[in-house]
Order: C-alpha cells, then structure tokens, then sequence
C-alpha cells in the first residue's frame, strides 16, 4: 500500500490545505524533503513532498512555471508552502502551472519536522504491516499446499498480492493459472521464460502492470516457471510471496517427481515381470492402468538411469506419461507407449542421446516378441529404428496373417513337443540350435552344452518322432519357420 498525497494530509496531526493541482493527489509521497533552492531537481530522487517558505521561487513569471514544470518532471508527490515568511501568498503562475502539470500545491501550517517524521512514521507502521500480511499470506500458501497442493498455491498467492499468476512446465506449457483460463500477459511471461536463463527471474513493468516471472527449482534444469501478474509499480511485499511460493511449487513438483518415479518403478516391476514370464499379460491388465492398444515398444540400445528415463518421459509424452511403462532390462531401457504417427521413439531416443529400435504391438500378448525385434534394431546403433520403417520385415509381417501362422507352428510342432512331455529330452531346443548353427553338429552342440552324440540321438529321435528325415529341404524348411516364426516376422 502506498502513502498518497491525498493520504498524507490527513495524517495525525497534519494541518494542510490544497491550493491546486487536485488531478494530482494520488501521487506517491516517498519522503518530505525541505528545499528553498532555485532548482531542487538535482538533489531529488521523485516522490519527495517538497516543503518551501519561498526562498528559492524565481522571481520572474515564467521562472516560476518552470519551477514547477521542472518539480513535476522529476516526479515529486508535491509542493508545500509555509506562508508567511518569504511569500505571503503563493503566485498565480505556481498555481495555474501545477493545475496543468497535475502537481498538488498545498498550504502547510504544521512544522515541516512534524510532516517529515509524520512522513516516516507512516512508512515505518506500513513496513510492519506489510510485513504481518506477509507472514499470514505465507501461512495461507503453506495451508493450500497442504490442502490442495499446486493449485492451492497459485490461488492463495494470487489473493494476497492481488493480481494473477501462472504455472508453467519445464518447455513453458501452461500447467495452472489463477484465474483459469489463458489471459493477455501470459503471452509476456512466456516470452520472458523462453529468454531466461536457467534458474533466474525477471520482472517487466510496463507502468501499468507488473509481471514477474521466476524459475523454479534449487538445482540442474527449472522444473517449471511461476509467473505473476499486478499493478504498477510491483510491491515489496509481492516479491516476497512470488519468491514464497516459488519454493513451495519447487517442494511440490519434487514431491510430484517423486511420487510419478516411485509409480513408474511399480509399474515397470510388473511389466518386467511380462517379458521375463512370471506374469501374464492379463494380469498386467489388470494390475496396473495401460492405454489401449496398439503399442509402441520401444528399446534403447544401452540401459539409461531411470531418473532420465521418466524425465524424458514426461518432457516427450506428457499426454501419454500416466500410462506409459517403462523398465530396465538387460538389452536396454523398454517403454511401452500408446502408438501415435510420428513415432514416439524418435523423439526419446534423441532426448536421452542412444539410439534405439521400436516394433508395432497390437496386444499386451505380444510385448516380449515386440521387445525383442525393437531390441534387435536398437543393437545396429543407428538413431531410432522402427520394424515399419524397415520394407522388408514389414511386408514379411504383413504377408502372415497372425491366427493361421500360430496354428501352423503349433502343429508343426505338436508331434516333437507332445514326446517331450510324455519323456523328455529337448527336442525342440536341440533341433532349433541345429537349424540356427547351419546343420554344424559340433556348433550346435557347444551351444546347447552337451556332447555330439547326445545331440546326435535327439535328433534321430526328432526324426523319427515328426515321421521325415532332417535331410529332407522341404521338413528342415517347415520345421524352421515354425522355430523362428516369433523372431522372424515382428509383431502387430
């Protein structure tokens, strides 16, 4: 709150009369400053109630309206007469000048020791008071962050500095705004975000509102921007709560970070859980909240820290953070996103600086096959690699129609996984390790970790249990893709 002209001359103990300048008694009284020089200007700072018995006037008519002219100019609150000592009256030019400059001229009976301690007394109360509203509008703004959090903040801050204020995230996104709904000076303080350096805060008054903005955050990159809107000029006061509930926010949005960190850790447990088979892609469903399918899977080359895997997570997919997924495994960082053109791996893997692959998923039943093709394209180390970018494995997929692929290896199979429950024996690894190794016996071997000959028996016993011989192109060809068919053609 400010000391007006019109407020001072009701001031305890104050005796003042107004001469002229009415239009002016809403200027600011800052000090009451004694001066009988000719030209004061020099030695004034503006908003002084200038106290004079006269000496200093001009004597010439157009001396005394530059006097004044020069007074309003420096931006003074007044000019105060004694009369009486020098002057018996205040000169007609010194009165029509402060009518057309707006500058209060006052007729003072009071000592002007008393006005100027009267003055600071004012000043010294309202300090005090100013600073009782502020320790009680910090008490609100800790209450609404308790009982609302963020957009508690924004309205106790907004109430008791009297204006507006305005949330924004890390890329200068409106996230909350008091009142709500997009305003003329958010333009402006987005403006002043985007220019400011990274943790700092600025203010732009334009003589007619003040708009203040300041990053929040202790370290590292803003966590967002707190920006506030009043009257000019800006006040002490709400500097102070700006800089109250900037700490506030940062404490909030930590304590968001952290709870969304603590979720997605849950979260990617379970889908962990999925691809390493100790959970059904059911019971994923049902456990946690993942968006309708399709899916993106996505893999980065190389495991990243979970802290920048949400951070990008949340600067690239805001829209679709709560239902994303993300785990780290041994191939690399796997998130699980809703599909959208372009795709989001694009953008991830250029924020945390890897490359990586993705592949198409229609289901939660198909994550581990689609995991391992985007794995697959993410080990080539070429930026972000998609399975529907690459021709050629998508017309393979496309050619297969998913139903009737499925049945046709199982039923290739049935005969070889049939004896295997009935007696054992790995068949169908062994034959696999076979057909990968190029029908080499002693590669196939080192890779099972068993000896030739046991290799050598349970592929006369896959022979004989599938009803053709191995060395027959068209059996060694049909019993392949049923092996590889998974790994072959991706997923979605």
């Amino acid at each position: 709150m400010a000391l007006t002209v019109a407020q001072a001359m009701t001031l305890p103990g104050m005796r003042m009369r107004l001469l002229a300048g009415r239009a002016g008694l809403s200027r600011v009284v800052r000090w009451a400053h004694v001066s009988e020089l000719a030209d004061p200007v020099p030695w004034l700072r503006g908003g002084e109630l200038v106290m004079t018995i006269g000496l200093g006037l001009p004597g010439d008519p157009a001396g005394r309206q530059a006097y004044v002219e020069r007074l309003s100019g420096a931006g003074c609150a007044g000019l105060a007469f004694a009369l009486g000592e020098a002057v018996t009256a205040v000169p007609e030019e010194v009165l029509a000048a402060a009518d057309l400059q707006g500058l209060p001229v006052l007729e003072i009976l009071t000592p002007f020791i008393a006005v100027t301690e009267a003055v600071a007394r004012w000043h010294a109360d309202e300090r005090v008071r100013g600073e009782r509203r502020v320790v009680a509008a910090q008490e609100a703004m800790a209450r609404a962050a308790l009982l609302s959090g963020t957009s508690g903040i924004l309205r106790a801050l907004a109430e008791h500095t009297g204006g507006e204020s305005l949330l924004l995230d890390p890329q200068g996104n409106p996230r909350a705004a008091t009142p709500a709904g997009e305003r003329p000076w958010h333009a402006r303080a987005l403006e002043m975000a985007e220019g400011a350096a990274r943790l700092s805060a600025g203010v732009l008054d334009d003589g007619i509102q003040a708009v203040q903005v300041q990053s929040l955050g202790f370290s590292g990159p803003p966590t967002g921007w707190l920006a506030v809107c009043t009257g000019s000029p800006l006040e002490w006061h709400a500097r102070m709560l700006a800089n109250q509930a900037a700490c506030l926010l940062a404490m909030e949005l930590l304590g968001v970070r952290a709870g969304r960190a603590k979720a997605h850790a849950q979260r990617g447990a379970l889908l962990a859980a999925v691809l390493d088979g100790g959970l059904s892609p059911r019971q994923l469903g049902e456990l946690c909240p993942v968006a309708a399918p399709p899916y993106e899977v996505v893999v980065t080359a190389a495991p990243v820290p979970p802290e920048a895997a949400i951070e990008a997570l949340e600067e690239v997919a805001a829209d679709a953070e709560e239902l994303a997924l993300v785990c780290a495994r041994p191939e690399g960082t796997v998130f699980l996103l809703p599909e959208r053109m372009p795709w989001w791996g694009t953008e991830l893997c250029a924020r945390l600086g890897v490359p990586g692959g993705g592949c198409r998923a229609l289901g939660l039943d198909e994550l581990p096959s689609a995991v391992r093709h985007a794995a697959t394209l993410a080990a080539r180390g070429d930026g972000y690699l998609h399975v529907d970018d690459l021709e050629a494995s998508a017309l393979l997929r496309d050619a297969f129609v998913p139903a009737a692929a499925h049945r046709f290896a199982a039923a290739a199979l049935r005969p070889l996984r049939e004896y295997e429950a009935r007696h054992g024996g790995d068949l169908v690894d062994s034959l696999r390790a076979y057909l990968e190794a190029g029908s080499n016996l002693e590669t196939a071997a080192r890779r099972l970790g068993v000896h030739r000959n046991t290799l050598r028996r349970r592929l006369a016993v896959a022979e004989r249990v599938s009803g053709r011989p191995l060395t027959d192109p068209g059996h060694r060809l049909q019993l392949w893709l049923a092996l590889s068919l998974g790994d072959l053609v991706p997923p979605g």
